[in-house]
């Protein structure tokens, strides 16, 4: 379902990311970022500032969060808050505010540990907010998905509906990484990919963390 009225949180939120980086791509000053808090793989056991003459200003565990708050172009910045628009407030109102704040941060995570596992030696910088943005959207596709599919057998709809949007999700950006690959900056699939499975597996302990023995099933709407 998409909300019309965004709350304040979700607002807050997507005002945040677009006003950092709106302020990296007005100024130029977005490569520097994607070197100095944006995710780069093989930082995990080399420091870029010694190949590149820049200072790491961002811890390396830090960047998978401040790697959320840089993007390399308007449209990359517009289909990220247009997302976090569209998903990011039914979930709210089913996982509440703390539930989202653990969706993105754990999602952020989760997104860079699956492009490292990918390719962990790779010096590109990952940036966006999608990795964590795709774990509202797994989280949002369980709560909300099970009107359009039917179940099988003893699997719920909502679960069958989940289960075919993930593999529609992962096939798409896998698909979007390899065709981006020979570009300056190639599309994160993996991350997609770990963000979007890190919301499915914390929707139920979340749902159970907000409303315990009244959580009756991940496909409800509670407090609508």
């Amino acid at each position: 379902m998409f909300e019309r009225r965004p709350s304040p949180a979700i607002l807050a939120i997507g005002g945040l990311i677009a006003l950092v980086s709106a302020f990296l791509i007005l100024t130029g000053r977005v490569d520097w970022a994607a070197i100095v808090g944006g995710f780069v793989p093989v930082r995990a056991e080399l420091d870029l500032s010694t190949q590149s003459g820049l200072p790491t200003l961002v811890p390396f565990w830090l960047t998978p969060l401040t790697a959320a708050f840089i993007h390399d172009g308007w449209l990359h910045l517009g289909f990220n808050l247009l997302s976090l628009l569209i998903v990011g407030t039914p979930t709210q109102r089913a996982v509440g505010l703390r539930g989202v704040a653990v969706l993105l941060v754990v999602g952020a995570y989760l997104a860079a540990g699956a492009q490292w596992l990918v390719d962990p030696a790779s010096p590109v910088a990952m940036v966006g907010a999608s990795g964590a943005i795709s774990a509202l959207i797994g989280a949002y596709a369980l709560l909300f998905g099970g009107a359009k599919a039917k179940p099988i057998g003893p699997v719920p709809a909502h679960v069958v509906h989940a289960v075919w949007l993930g593999v529609f999700w992962t096939a798409m950006n896998l698909f979007i990484g390899w065709s981006s690959a020979g570009s300056g900056m190639p599309i994160a699939g993996a991350a997609h990919v770990g963000g979007f499975v890190a919301g499915m597996v914390l929707l139920r302990p979340l749902l159970l963390w907000r409303w315990g023995s009244q959580t009756s099933g991940a496909g409800s709407e509670p407090g609508s």
